[in-house]
């Protein structure tokens, strides 16, 4: 009763006015608290940004022309960031040859520089596991940090991993504020703008192919790469998970991803699952074929396989 007698001769127009301007601003300093809290570096239209897949046709567009101009700013480079929607009757595949791969980590460097993963603290999409050859596929004795004089090491194989690119993704379940999802094509992408850091994906992914920011990413300015998707390499802020992307700038632009060009002894390969006269399904159909940890039913997209 109280309230109907103090709110007595308002206009209705006016308390809904009230109301949203009310909710306005509790938005807007529940945001800054949260960027404060985290140490984020994004102005206040930034943050608020809504989801990529949310977005209409003239706000990304605004959005992208934006990011362009700041990143071209920062690096000294023209920038482009690309919206790039899936190709039509295209589903990624990737397929990776054990027999031939001599653990040089060509492919690791490549993908740093293509997809503009921070120097220091350095963070790497694909790490390759050395392991012993009498006892085959086995985790608990791999080891990521190997040097020896000269690769391959006698008496071992070397098993690169990286986003296995799921059919049933269990990262894209549990996040919290739908910041990753599964495209058509088969990438699992992320909106950087949209994650809160909360690291949900990075326990649910049994690769260990989810990488966080906690420092603010650092890439030289000679070494950046301006050539960038939305939802790829364009350069991440602190407090956001990252991973591969099978080089969404590269294969939605009909272009190999870089560890596969990089590769000196042609032991990656990648192409259109759909596509029955394709390189990789000729590798499903023809050799020995395995996926890592078959038994989660994740069902990737990345198979690896004995050519030799």
């Amino acid at each position: 009763m109280k309230n109907k007698i103090e709110n007595a001769g308002i206009p209705m127009e006016e308390k809904d006015k009230s109301t949203t301007t009310r909710k306005n601003l509790l938005k807007t300093a529940a945001a800054a608290g949260m960027m404060l809290a985290t140490g984020c570096k994004m102005s206040m239209e930034e943050f608020l940004q809504k989801n990529f897949k949310t977005l209409t046709d003239s706000e990304k567009k605004e959005i992208i022309t934006r990011l362009e101009s700041e990143y071209s700013k920062k690096y000294g480079k023209k920038f482009t960031v690309s919206a790039q929607e899936p190709i039509e009757g295209t589903l990624f595949g990737y397929a990776l040859d054990i027999s031939r791969c001599i653990g040089c980590r060509r492919c690791v460097y490549a993908c740093v520089n293509e997809n503009n993963q921070s120097r220091k603290p350095q963070v790497h999409w694909i790490q390759v596991l050395q392991m012993d050859k009498e006892k085959g596929i086995d985790y608990h004795h791999s080891d990521t940090h190997y040097n020896p004089p000269k690769v391959p090491l006698e008496g071992h194989f070397y098993l690169p991993v990286a986003c296995q690119q799921c059919r049933n993704p269990q990262c894209t379940t549990v996040c919290p504020v739908k910041a990753t999802w599964q495209e058509i094509d088969g990438i699992v992408v992320v909106d950087y703008n949209w994650c809160i850091g909360c690291r949900n994906c990075m326990a649910a992914c049994p690769y260990g192919a989810r990488h966080f920011n906690w420092g603010q990413p650092s890439i030289p300015n000679e070494e950046v790469n301006p050539e960038t998707h939305y939802l790829g390499n364009r350069p991440r802020m602190k407090g956001v998970v990252e991973k591969c992307t099978f080089c969404i700038q590269r294969a939605r632009a009909g272009l190999y991803p870089s560890c596969v060009e990089v590769c000196p002894v042609g032991a990656r390969k990648f192409g259109n699952l759909l596509d029955p006269e394709s390189e990789i399904r000729y590798i499903l159909k023809t050799k020995r074929v395995l996926i890592l940890k078959e038994d989660l039913n994740t069902q990737p997209k990345f198979y690896y396989f004995f050519g030799v």
